[in-house]
This record gives C-alpha cells, structure tokens and sequence, in this order.
C-alpha cells in the first residue's frame, strides 16, 4: 500500500485546521440562530425576537449609515493623500508615508480616548480653545454625535484604503500619463481620465473592507454612541450577552450581516466584471512623479492636515494627559505629574497582567497564523495537489465575515461542553487566528510567488525531497517575508477588543477590555498613561520591522 506524501498529509492538516476555525464557527451560527433556547428545536422566532423590536431595526439602520459614512469620509482622505505620495512631486513624500502608518498602530477605542479629550462638548481641549479665543458660549466640535463616530472611524480606517490605493498606483506606468499630457490634458483631467480608472479595483476593494471594519468595530461605538444615543449592532450585540445571555438571538441578529458582506462583494464583483483595468507598456513602464507646480505647498499642507487629525493630535493629547494630575485643569507646569506611570508600574497589577497577557496571546497567535499561511500559500502557489485552491477561498472567508459575527460564532461552537472553551486563552488564539489568517496568507502567497520553483526543481533533481527543498531553499530566503506577516498580524492582534469582548473571561482579559473599562470609571489621565505604554510597545514592533524587512510588511506590493 502506497504511503501518503508530505504534501498530501500537509494538505489534510491544513483542511481539517480551516473546518475546525472557519466553516464550523460560521455554520454553529446559523444553526444556534434557528434553535429554541430550551428544546433546541428548528424555529424562526429568535429573528422575529432579534428584528421585531423597532430598536433593533434602528441600530441596524444606524450601522449601514455609519458604515456608508465612514466609508465615504475614509476615501476623502487616503485617495489624495495616497495620490499625492505615489504619483506627485509633493515634498516629505516619505514622511507622509511614516506618519499614516500611525494610524494602523493607533487602536481605534485609543483614538476614541483621544478625541474625547480633544472634541467632547464641554472640557475638550479643541473646543475650550474655541471659546477662550472666539468668546463664544459652546465649543465648536462635539465628538459624541453620529459625525462625531463617522470622524473618529475615518481618522484611524482610511490607512486601509490608503494602502490600497498607493500599492496599485505605486504600479501604474507614467507614459499614458505622458500621453494625455501631451495631447493637451491637465494634472486633474489626467489623474480622473487615465488613473483613476486604473486603480478602480483597488478603490473599490479598499472601500468594501473599511465597511465592513467600520460596521464591526465595538470600540468606538462603546464608548461615543451611547452619549450620543445612537446605538448600533455592535453595541446591541453586546447588549444581547448580558445576563440573562440570549446567544440564539445574538445568533440571529447577527446573520444578516454576512448577508450584508457578501451583497458588498458580489456588488463590487459586478462593477468590475464588464471593464478591463490593464495598463499596455512595454516592461512595465517607467514611473514619473507628476509636477504639481504651484499646487506643492497645498497639496502637502492637506497631507500635513490628514496625519494632524488621525496621528499627531491623538498622539499629543494623550501624551499630555498621561503626565497630567487633572487633564482638563491646563497645560501649566503644576499640572505635570508622574503619578499616573507610578500607578500603572507599581500598583495597577490588573493591567500589568493583561499587558503581558495582550503580547503573549497576540505573539503566539502570530507565529501559529503565519505557520498555517505559509502552509497553505505553499500548497496553492506551487499547486501541489488538485482543489488546492478551496484552501484560498477558506483562508480568505475571514475577510468577509465581521470580526464581531465571527466571535459569537465562536461562543456558539467552542463555548458549551464539552470543549468548554470559553474565558481560555485557547479561544481567544483561536480567535485571533482566524480573524486575521487573510493578511497572513496574502503576505505568504506574495512571498512565495517572488521565488522561482526552478530553485526547488534544482534540488529534487540533485536528490533531495521536497522537504528538503523547503528547508534548504524556501526557508531562508522567506526569513524577511515571514518577520513582516508576523508583525503585520501582531500589531493588530495587541490591540484586538471586538473579537475579545465577547470571548475573554475573568482570567484572560486583555488590555483592550482593562482600556475600555478604566475609561467608563472615568479615569482618563491613567487611561492615558496605560495607552502611551501600549502605543510605545506597537511602535518599537514596527520600527523593527522597517528595520528588517523595510515597508514591505506594510503590504505595499501585495
């Protein structure tokens, strides 16, 4: 009897791992949706229970608007910005692109922190400024409204979008631009003429996932909705699991979502289907920044006011209130205090703990999901067995389902006996595996795709197994590859709170959740010292990747 291959059982493991994190958590939700709490019988009346409430309708209704809001305000900002860096003559190009990547490390309940402090009505620093220079009776901004939500989402999402949108303009040959140039096209009629269309794909795929990032976000809504009194899914969702726990309903109210996201996507598909975004050049083409002239200065001025909002301003305030004894009592010298960093090292041990727990749990997530990447990436790149590429589509089904539907999918499986999962570190990996298996196999499949399989043929036909061939020759030359998806993952799996709310338990709280509730007790200026060390932390894992693998991890060429 013949003995199975290395591939073979690789490609066994590798189903049995992705039926185990993707399919089962997803299918146990729609089965839990359809279930009687009690008898556990076939019914519908947890989606007349979940829709038949006018509130409920309402958070929904209000998280589509939401996410329409976001969506549209995030393209306003990362399409010139990422135009501006990857096609312009626009000066501190590089140091944009710096910047807004202070956006991907800033979690997005921290920006929410921020622009409490900044923008709340009455003790923001932003509107107290207004009122002292202006006299007048209220501050100008108020971040506890729906633009208030719309704005905090936009100024820490749109770093998708940019990413997005400078990768597939980083690709596009100058000589069409050339050519419309010199048939009597301007700067503007040019970029909305030729690059636009060209980039069409990138812009559509980048404003799909900051909805759906945007809709599944619990961070921001938590803290900003209910003042503002504008609830949403999430914040329901969560309403759902307080005692008594109603799970099916949760199930069933968040069901509809996926239907949602895969509407999205069959729509986009649809926009793309009938048109061909290909640019004709001989080797490529060459790539000229475009003159910008007089435009310069403005142009940057803009780029210089997107990173002040989303990075700079978030970053300052809560660096100030971190040294601060009261952060609305001024920015006098009197003010300044160690006393928040003394608590937070020698006395808060409550979020000492979940600090580590937070790196740990993120660490071992990120090694365990790139190992499965590069398992997978392999498999489908090299087309190592036939069906290799249902790997793909169930290493990116992930990316389609909400972070927060996925979590309660969880619960549903993993929590009951007799695995009983649930309050484990165990769960919560799992978890963060497969919310973020998507980014790690799209780094690991670019990776792979940049080496040649000749080098693997060289060695199987001098002798070696195919084992041997990964380990001599695709191994080292992904070491660099491998560090970047680590980090890629890492950075979001740290600061990770709408998969966690609903997965941690007494012992396994992370620093999001101790984030989240140090803030509702109203504790800002030790919120601001906790998040300042978390900020450090993320920022020291990036510099060293830049330093390692340069801005590749970013997925600029993915």
């Amino acid at each position: 009897m013949r003995r199975p291959s290395f591939t073979s059982l690789l490609f066994l493991a590798a189903v049995a791992i992705l039926l185990f994190i993707v399919v089962a958590p997803m299918v146990q939700l729609v089965l839990t949706s359809l279930r009687a709490p009690k008898t556990g019988f076939f019914t519908v009346a947890n989606y007349v229970v979940a829709y038949g409430t006018p509130r409920h309708i309402v958070a929904l209704l209000n998280t589509l608007m939401m996410g329409a809001g976001v969506t549209v305000l995030s393209v306003m900002f990362a399409a010139p910005l990422a135009w501006a860096c990857a096609r312009t003559d626009m000066p501190g190009r590089r140091f944009v692109r710096l910047a807004v990547v202070g956006a991907f490390v800033t979690p997005p309940y921290l920006a929410a922190i921020a622009w409490i402090l900044l923008a709340g009505p009455n003790a923001g620093w932003l509107n107290k400024a207004w009122v002292a220079a202006t006299g007048a009776e209220h501050g100008l901004v108020n971040v506890f409204s729906f633009g208030g939500i719309v704005f905090v989402m936009a100024t820490n999402l749109f770093f998708f979008l940019f990413v997005f949108l400078t990768s597939a303009l980083d690709m596009v040959s100058s000589e069409s631009e050339e050519a419309a140039n010199i048939l009597g096209a301007n700067v503007w009629q040019t970029t909305f003429r030729i690059t636009f269309p060209l980039i069409l794909p990138a812009l559509l795929g980048g404003m799909v996932v900051i909805f759906l990032q945007s809709i599944a976000l619990f961070g921001v809504p938590a803290l900003l909705s209910p003042a503002a009194k504008f609830p949403v899914v999430t914040t329901q969702l969560w309403q759902f699991f307080e005692f008594p726990l109603r799970l099916q309903v949760a199930a069933a109210y968040s069901v509809p979502l996926v239907a949602i996201t895969v509407l999205l996507f069959a729509l986009q598909r649809m926009m793309l289907s009938r048109k061909g975004f290909v640019s004709v050049t001989g080797k490529g083409g060459e790539r000229y920044p475009i003159g910008l002239g007089k435009w310069r200065w403005p142009v940057f001025g803009y780029a210089l006011f997107i990173c002040t909002i989303s990075v700079f301003l978030p970053w300052a305030i809560l660096v100030r209130t971190a040294f601060s004894r009261a952060w609305g009592a001024g920015w006098m010298l009197d003010n300044l205090t160690l006393h928040n960093f003394a608590v937070l090292f020698f006395e808060l041990d409550l979020a000492k703990d979940a600090m580590l727990r937070s790196l740990n749990y993120a660490a071992v997530s990120s090694v365990c999901v790139v190992s499965l990447a590069l398992c997978i990436a392999y498999i489908v790149v090299r087309r190592l067995v036939p069906f290799s590429g249902i790997l793909a589509v169930l290493c990116m089904v992930p990316l389609v389902v909400p972070g927060i539907v996925q979590a309660i999918g969880f619960y549903a499986i993993y929590a009951p006996p007799p695995l009983a999962l649930y309050g484990t570190a165990t769960i919560l990996i799992l978890a963060f595996i497969t919310r973020f298996l998507p980014l790690a196999y799209t780094a690991c499949g670019s990776a792979i795709r940049n080496i040649h399989p000749e080098m693997e043929e060289a060695v199987r036909i001098l002798g070696g197994s195919q084992l041997t061939a990964l380990r001599s020759v695709v191994a080292p030359l992904l070491k660099r590859p491998l560090v970047g998806a680590w980090i890629l993952v890492f950075v979001p799996a740290v600061q990770e709170l709408s998969s966690a709310v609903f997965l941690v338990g007494p012992k396994t709280r992370v620093m999001s959740l101790i984030l989240l509730d140090l803030s509702e007790q109203g504790n800002l200026e030790l919120v601001a010292a906790v998040s300042c060390l978390l900020l450090l932390i993320i920022l020291v894992v990036v510099a060293l990747g830049f330093r390692v693998v340069g801005r590749d991890f970013m997925m600029r060429n993915t």
